[in-house]
């Protein structure tokens, strides 16, 4: 078993593995029936009640690994079929209650949801619930405790609820396809879209007829993946599959920061760029800040642009961590530049499907971006670069206040702020994922561990300050 955080995760790769296997030898679509089988061999269930509904899911997992539901945009989906084992959730009264005569759970309930049985204990009839929480604050023994499905819990712009049937179910309008459902789901319920059967394509296409290369751009949060197979040897795999090249998204972020820094210096308040669903969840709840986010595209378009420009022949596929990315590459902003984009996890998948094995494999090189670009794949590594971009820049009448925010609530936090006009800095680094781009949704792994490889690798950066890297493009 390849190193994965969870079982589901693994599950996910394999039906990417079988439905990549296939389309590698043009013999998917007449071996779609028999990838079910090929996952889930023999009659006795392993997860589910019974073989036939673990065989069914699979089913709904091939059709997400083939794109998904065309007339839904969001690149998250639930699979409905597999999300029937969690508890519908919401307040519920614990052994801990007492049965007091003071009934203030009662007295604060305006919808009459509390009553008491025989013994006193209190009750919550769920049908008038609107899980306002009034009771559970009041209650002495805090013995009222608020159950949430792992989705819920996880998704923190509360874009999902459960259906009448009891599924979970996205909100779109909320939704800002960061993929922490789909990390958290324990039964694999809520998957993001795969767009490899394109990457898939593009590589064939390109070595049938020769009219365009495929570039590879990879996050620099590759460096935390694919252990213990080395960086280098990961590039000469993704060359074996069929790129072009490998050129990394961390030279963007250095073009990025480079013309941030000026544009904050001139603004003199600015918002990130670089992460699309902060940028998403500013366009959805905040839509009066907009006009703070920064100009700039986000690094993977901008190198994806750069790269265009100078090869009219290219194709882009980005390889990283984020889901969002799946939504962005589609934006009328971006899409004139980025042709596709896949995860760690659908990279792990095409290794696979082809037999290669990155342990047997040279080194190859990758080394065109500065430490300042490679540590923005850590939560505070925008705010460090932006630093070191105005002192490059000799902007020494500015003095950045940076407001780092790690995960969605601490954007929230400081949007919340700046909406006010009152934000703690002139400078918000925005990341939706808790630790930065290495706590994505498509990472292989999570964990203090990936930060230090990150670190690491920004230090071996050949180019040391941010005008060196950039330099590299003239």
């Amino acid at each position: 078993m390849r190193k994965f955080d969870t079982k589901v995760q693994y599950l996910k790769y394999k039906v990417l593995r079988e439905v990549a296997r296939f389309e590698w030898n043009n013999q998917l679509l007449e071996n779609v029936l028999n990838i079910p089988q090929i996952i889930i061999p023999g009659n006795t269930p392993s997860m589910r009640c019974c073989v036939y509904k673990e065989r069914a899911i699979v089913g709904e997992r091939i059709k997400l690994a083939m794109g998904g539901d065309k007339t839904n945009p969001n690149v998250i989906e639930v699979i409905g079929v597999a999300c029937d084992e969690c508890p519908m959730g919401g307040y519920e009264v614990t052994g801990a209650c007492r049965g007091c005569l003071a009934h203030r759970c009662e007295d604060v309930c305006r919808r009459g949801a509390i009553s008491f049985d025989s013994s006193h204990a209190a009750r919550i009839d769920k049908s008038k619930c609107v899980e306002c929480g009034q009771c559970a604050k009041v209650c002495p023994y805090s013995a009222i405790i608020n159950h949430k499905r792992p989705c819920e819990q996880s998704c923190k712009v509360k874009a999902i609820s459960m259906s009448d049937t009891k599924a979970a179910q996205i909100d779109n309008s909320k939704c800002i396809s960061c993929g922490a459902c789909v990390y958290q789901c324990p039964w694999g319920a809520i998957m993001d879209k795969s767009f490899i059967l394109n990457a898939i394509d593009f590589i064939k296409r390109s070595d049938s007829n020769k009219k365009f290369k495929v570039y590879a751009v990879v996050a620099p949060s590759i460096s935390s993946q694919f252990t213990p197979a080395k960086l280098g040897q990961v590039i000469s795999g993704i060359k074996a599959l069929g790129f072009y090249t490998v050129v990394e998204a961390a030279l963007g972020a250095d073009m990025v920061v480079w013309s941030e820094a000026a544009e904050l210096a001139e603004k003199g308040f600015l918002m990130s760029s670089c992460c699309p669903a902060f940028v998403d969840y500013i366009k959805k709840m905040f839509p009066d800040l907009v006009r703070h986010i920064s100009n700039n595209l986000s690094p993977v378009a901008t190198i994806a642009k750069y790269i265009k420009e100078k090869d009219s022949t290219s194709k882009i596929i980005f390889i990283g961590p984020c889901t969002a990315k799946k939504m962005e590459f589609q934006t009328e902003a971006v899409r004139p530049y980025v042709d596709c984009v896949i995860t760690f996890e659908e990279l792990q998948a095409l290794f696979d499907s082809k037999g290669i094995d990155l342990g047997n494999l040279e080194e190859d090189v990758l080394d065109n971006a500065s430490y300042y670009g490679r540590i923005f794949a850590k939560s505070g590594g925008l705010s460090e670069a932006v630093a070191q971009g105005l002192k490059e820049r000799g902007i020494t009448d500015f003095k950045l206040k940076a407001v780092p925010c790690d995960g969605i609530e601490e954007c929230k936090a400081a949007l919340l702020k700046a909406k006010r006009n009152a934000p703690d800095g002139n400078f918000i680094e925005g990341m939706a994922c808790v630790c930065g781009c290495i706590g994505g949704a498509g990472c292989l792994t999570h964990g203090e561990k990936n930060k230090r490889e990150v670190e690491k690798y920004g230090a071996e950066a050949l180019e040391k300050t941010i005008a060196d890297a950039i330099r590299v493009l003239k």
